[in-house]
């Protein structure tokens, strides 16, 4: 160690006082030379020799590297386990002394003491490698970082390359029911249009078909988001031609299919059509099983944009033993395959096995939307029973993925309005697709402005959130009980806009509804909301903590978008007003009960 002439570093027969130590190491400390080694590191073994009360002097002669001595005594300095040798002088030729650390006698020097060496360029003791010059640590500090930034790219690039090649492997290892492809935006949203299945049955045409068309932009359903024509059952002859391939009716249709969808692109609608996962159709024409390549590239160059699964026929023998799931993922892997091949979005992919199997749990993944129920029919008792079962996995809507409650039945049968509206609201704010199926040559205002609610299609087609409204009440039994007859009343979601409400008395004869607003997991504590009625399109003040609907009408339905108006007035009581027990700090009861 250097030190500056006027702190006195004495020569060897001078004894150096330990205060002398400790002004030649603060000097170090102090200095920024840069051709002066780095300051002593911070031992508390060297620390507390500084601080000993004993203050001894020491002799350059009388205490050897490596010893143990001090003065003649033997010092103990293991104030950590370990042991160390005092400071000590020693003559340099070039200096008047430095200071150097020893181990431990007959011991190597461990890292400690080597690191307090080099920090004074102390010689070593015999046996220790040498200390790196400084130009050997400079070149090794120079290139540390290059090191470093070409170990890491290296680890990067090993770990990408690994990647790619175990994709790879598990791409080639997947079953043909996991062939996966980018949905390109395709049903991400509910789709909407019309199907000709519930108004017109087998008795289909193109010049039917085109009328509805036409009537869908001439009532401005188009404008609103119905955007499909979808041709069901009964289009084709019954037999395939003899390269194998369906044929359209040259009666029903004899502009032929690409004619037909050409037409109805230009009025600004997608085009669907029907097939099954059978041998045949529901109405015995040729279905698609063992012909699902062929069969929808034929759809495809038709100019079809849509395709309808439907269940019937289904194949029972040694040729086939692979189930709901099997048979519709053959559809589905055929679909994909030609989107990868033909370079064009793939076309949308609408499942109809009536609910068989649980499709909410694993249709997802085939295609874009899938029947949840058996068929419906425009009577009250069947649309609760459709409520009813979707109750319970209403919550497997998203986007991408629908739970499909069957073609809408609105302005067919004896279907009262306020029981039309019901159907409607709960269709549409469950996010299933909405279909309109009913005669518009003979279709009322009532009905029109039924399918043209625009402030519930919003919700239906909401860009932001995909989920459906799920129940937080059950049946209108003490103990809230379901059953078909009674299905759940009181729904709630979450929208781009606000908590959206629907209030469906299964009732026979008027009733009131209320709820409380924090039964719905999106309203928060301690706030008022607005209240937007979606059927009278009104505006109806604010609700605090509760709402009552008045007067509902027999099977009749209440949509509310409630939207955060603020704090709730200073001073409402309860505190607390939810169905919890909800108690202050010091455990008083404070909801009112």
């Amino acid at each position: 160690m250097r030190g500056n002439s006027d702190q006195g570093i004495s020569p060897p027969a001078r004894p150096v006082s330990v205060q002398m130590l400790g002004r030649v190491v603060k000097s170090f400390f102090d200095t920024q030379n840069s051709n002066i080694p780095p300051a002593l590191p911070h031992s508390s073994t060297f620390l507390s020799y500084f601080d000993s009360d004993s203050k001894p002097e020491v002799e350059a002669d009388t205490i050897r590297f490596g010893e143990r001595k001090f003065g003649g005594k033997a010092l103990d300095m293991d104030t950590r386990g370990e042991q160390y040798a005092p400071l000590v002088r020693h003559e340099d030729s070039t200096d008047t002394g430095v200071l150097e650390l020893g181990s431990q006698a007959g011991n190597p020097a461990n890292k400690r003491e080597l690191a307090e060496l080099d920090a004074y360029n102390l010689p070593r003791p015999n046996g220790t490698p040498a200390k790196k010059k400084f130009w050997q640590r400079r070149i090794v500090l120079t290139l540390a970082p290059f090191t470093i930034v070409m170990s890491l790219g290296f680890i990067i690039i090993a770990g990408l390359f690994a990647s790619w090649i175990l994709r790879g492997k598990s791409n080639n290892n997947k079953r043909p029911d996991q062939i996966e492809i980018d949905q390109q935006g395709v049903g991400r949203l509910p789709f909407m249009g019309y199907n000709t299945w519930n108004s017109f049955g087998c008795d289909i045409n193109e010049e039917k078909i085109l009328t509805m068309a036409r009537l869908m932009k001439q009532h401005g359903l188009i404008d609103v988001g119905y955007d499909h024509m979808n041709l069901d059952d009964c289009y084709s002859e019954k037999q395939r031609d003899s390269g194998g391939n369906i044929v359209a009716n040259k009666e029903r249709f004899p502009s032929g299919m690409n004619s037909l969808t050409s037409k109805l692109h230009d009025l600004g609608l997608k085009a669907g059509i029907y097939s099954d996962s059978g041998w045949f159709t529901c109405q015995m024409y040729p279905g698609s099983f063992m012909n699902e390549d062929r069969d929808i590239k034929l759809f495809q160059d038709w100019g079809f944009d849509l395709l309808k699964y439907d269940n019937c026929a289904v194949p029972f023998d040694e040729i086939i033993r692979e189930g709901q799931v099997g048979k519709f993922t053959r559809m589905s892997n055929a679909i994909k395959k030609l989107s990868k091949e033909s370079g064009k979005p793939p076309i949308l992919f609408s499942l109809c096995q009536w609910g068989v199997n649980q499709p909410w749990l694993w249709a997802r993944r085939l295609g874009q939307s899938w029947r949840t129920t058996m068929d419906i029919y425009p009577e009250w008792k069947q649309l609760t029973n459709i409520l009813n079962d979707n109750s319970f996995y209403a919550s497997a809507t998203d986007f991408y993925g629908h739970n499909d409650l069957d073609i809408l039945e609105v302005g067919n049968g004896d279907l009262t309005y306020e029981e039309a509206k019901s159907h409607f609201t709960a269709w549409a704010l469950m996010k299933s697709p909405l279909l309109i199926s009913t005669d518009l040559t003979r279709v009322s205002e009532e009905t029109l402005n039924i399918f043209k609610n625009k402030e519930i299609i919003a919700i239906n087609q909401d860009p932001v959130v995909g989920t459906s409204i799920v129940p937080f009440r059950w049946g209108v039994n003490p103990d809230w009980t379901h059953n078909k007859t009674h299905p759940a009343q009181y729904w709630t979601g979450e929208t781009q806009d606000g908590v959206v409400f629907m209030l469906l008395n299964v009732l026979d004869h008027p009733a009131d509804m209320a709820f409380n607003l924090t039964e719905s997991p999106w309203i928060r504590a301690g706030r008022h909301y607005s209240v937007r009625d979606l059927w009278t399109h009104t505006d109806n003040g604010t609700a605090v903590r509760q709402f009552t609907a008045h007067n509902v009408p027999a099977h009749g339905v209440v949509a509310l978008l409630l939207k955060d108006a603020g704090d709730e007035p200073a001073g409402t009581k309860p505190e607390c007003s939810k169905m919890d027990w909800c108690t202050d700090k010091n455990g008083t009861r404070v909801d009112g009960k």
